[in-house]
């Protein structure tokens, strides 16, 4: 797992020249953003089950026969199993988020995920769907663009760092992004 120090030395250590130039200036930019980042990643590991299960429940609305008898969210383990494999992806997004590179996503989430849905009979468009439903409501806490009317009673106000938070939106967005890529 690289973070965005390691990966500076190691692209620096590669061209066998001193940590500098845009990789310095990366890194200022990244210690700068740090409260944004640490903020962001509280309110996704704060609202990680209401993210995935409403999530989940979003994807069964949208296909109600993975709750039949012989469906993928049915029996009762196999709806376990599947916000269980919700969080697991939520929380690599969330550390991927936090050290500024997807390598840790990539080694220990993705790399053979789809196949091993394949493998089990995962209906792989409906993890991919479950996954966008999380990036919307993630990137809605980081940007702060969730509201009492869009979050009825359950509308929680995170108390962050003020400033524009739409780097680290994006930024979260292509690790959801690179989920549904390696999933679908």
């Amino acid at each position: 797992m690289l973070d965005a120090f390691s990966r500076s030395v190691v692209s620096a250590d590669a061209k066998t020249a001193p940590v500098g130039g845009t990789d310095l200036a990366g890194l200022r930019s990244y210690v700068s953003q740090g409260n944004k980042r640490l903020d962001a990643v509280n309110a996704i590991t704060s609202n990680a089950s209401c993210i995935v299960s409403d999530a989940v429940t979003g994807m069964i609305c949208e296909n109600t026969g993975l709750i039949q008898a012989g469906g993928n969210c049915y029996p009762n383990r196999r709806m376990a199993a599947c916000l269980r494999d919700g969080e697991i992806v939520l929380r690599y997004i969330s550390y991927a988020l936090l050290a500024g590179d997807a390598s840790v996503l990539d080694d220990r989430c993705l790399n053979g995920l789809k196949e091993t849905y394949i493998a089990l009979g995962v209906p792989t468009q409906s993890a991919a769907r479950a996954v966008a439903i999380m990036k919307a409501s993630a990137t809605a806490l980081i940007g702060e663009t969730n509201s009492p009317a869009s979050g009825g009673k359950r509308f929680r106000k995170m108390e962050t760092t003020q400033g524009d938070c739409s780097a680290l939106v994006a930024e979260a967005g292509a690790y959801f992004d690179r989920v549904i890529g390696a999933v679908a």
